[in-house]
This record gives structure tokens, sequence and C-alpha cells, in this order.
């Protein structure tokens, strides 16, 4: 089933997956991971994306987490899509490649920026590793990362992957931002 969303622009990915709509209970897990240097909570939220995803992993793609920033990283000490992905890959035993994408510009954070300034702060802020298409051994890539708001980052991303010569791309993701849904993010 397609959302209006996606049939009024299509991503450039071909699905996506959330566990949970973010609503007050995500943001809470999410800001704690995120912010909270609570590392270990990406134990249970990759356990319900895990069922959230279950028809991705069939032809056992290669699980690529959304990098931040190396200053950003530093500041937080972890990334929390990448240890959302190694908590993903151990339960369903799929590899993992915490390089294969780059944050090359820091970005500020998304928080509070419309849909179109989300867009323009992700543009041009990422490269693939250049053997990606020898690290991918043309399996599909799913994307991970923790919320997935506008899309803009996971856009950004899946067209740095196509630029690389990556063909497929889906996404997964611990929440998704619904329109209309009363929680701000």
């Amino acid at each position: 089933m397609l959302s209006a969303e996606a049939l009024a622009d299509p991503p450039p990915f071909g699905r996506a997956r959330a566990a949970v709509v973010y609503g007050e209970v995500a943001r809470t897990l999410v800001s704690r991971l995120k912010y909270g240097d609570r590392p270990e909570l990406a134990v249970f939220c990759a356990r319900l994306m895990a069922g959230a995803g279950h028809e991705l992993w069939q032809d056992r793609p290669l699980l690529v987490p959304v990098p931040l920033h190396r200053a950003r990283q530093h500041e937080r000490r972890y990334n929390q899509s990448a240890e959302l992905a190694l908590a993903l890959g151990r339960f369903i035993g799929l590899d993992v490649d915490t390089s294969l994408v780059k944050r090359i510009r820091r970005t500020r954070q998304q928080v509070g920026l419309s849909g179109d300034g989300r867009q323009r702060n992700v543009s041009g802020a990422f490269a693939a590793h250049p053997d990606a298409l020898v690290r991918t051994r043309g399996r599909r890539v799913v994307l991970v990362d923790d919320v997935y708001t506008t899309g803009a980052t996971t856009k950004a991303v899946t067209h740095t992957l196509h630029r690389a010569g990556v063909a497929d791309v889906d996404v997964v993701t611990f929440a998704r931002v619904v329109i209309g849904a009363d929680m701000p993010i």
C-alpha cells in the first residue's frame, strides 16, 4: 500500500518501514537514545524494527546506518542509527556496513526545520565510499535511522548511493512521524 505522500512525490528508495508511530513514548525513547547517552535502548528499538521490516530481510540485504558527522558523533560518543543497525543485524543475522556512507558536511539538527528546510540542510551532506559497489556486492541496501519525518535525510543518502551505483535501497526506522498527528518533532 502506498501513502498519499509517496504517490504525490515518489521517493528514490523502494520501501520504507517503521516499527512505531512517532508519539509520546517513541519521542521519549528516541530522545534518550540520541541525547541521553543511552545506547542500550537501541536493542529494544531494533527488536521492534526487525518485525516491522520483516519483508525487507528476505534477500539478505546490507544494513547501512545513516551517518553522523564526526564532530556530532564525538559529542554524542556514538551514532544512534549505527547502534540500531548493529543491534538489528545481530537479531536477523545481516551484515552491517557503518562506513559505506559518510556525512561530509556538518549539518544543523533537523528538529524544527520545515520539509524544504530539512532538504536544503542535508543537500550535498553525504558521500559514498569509493568502493561502494565492491562493498555491497550487488546486494540491496537497507538504510537504518531512528525517525522518519519528511524523509529528507534518507532521500539524500539514497541519492548518494544511487550516484555510487547502488541500484536498490529500502529504509527502516524505529519511528515514523504521521502527518496530522498531534506530536511535534
